[in-house]
């Protein structure tokens, strides 16, 4: 039997915060908080959505993280929506090195790079 992610889990300056964001930019609903932990789930158990999970870090961020999310867009169109109320929720562009590439690079508001795709 194949291993299933059962979580994604994002260190976090503020959890609640950050949870709070994502939230909004996913559409997915906040299911657990508590001070050391905040979870967001996809609206489906049974999607392909992984929960991201929130946890508390003293440290500051300081490089490219090693692992960020893809958002996946229908269409050109669905791609410039989705840029807009992502930078209306406080995404900024952000620069890792991409050069000339397809798809827009993010930073959430704690600084995580996030991509959002062309159609593919």
């Amino acid at each position: 039997m194949p291993t299933r992610l059962q979580h994604l889990v994002v260190d976090a300056a503020d959890p609640a915060a950050l949870a709070r964001w994502w939230s909004a930019a996913l559409g997915w609903a906040i299911t657990f908080e508590e001070p050391d932990e905040v979870a967001v789930e996809p609206p489906e158990p049974d999607s392909l959505g992984v929960p991201l999970v929130f946890v508390p870090v003293a440290d500051p961020k300081v490089t490219k993280n090693r692992v960020h999310l893809d958002l996946r867009s229908a269409d050109a169109d669905d791609q410039a929506a989705l840029l807009a109320r992502l930078t209306g929720l406080g995404a900024r562009p952000a620069d890792i090195g991409q050069g000339d590439v397809p798809w827009v690079v993010l930073a959430d508001p704690e600084g995580n790079e996030l991509c959002v795709l062309t159609p593919r």
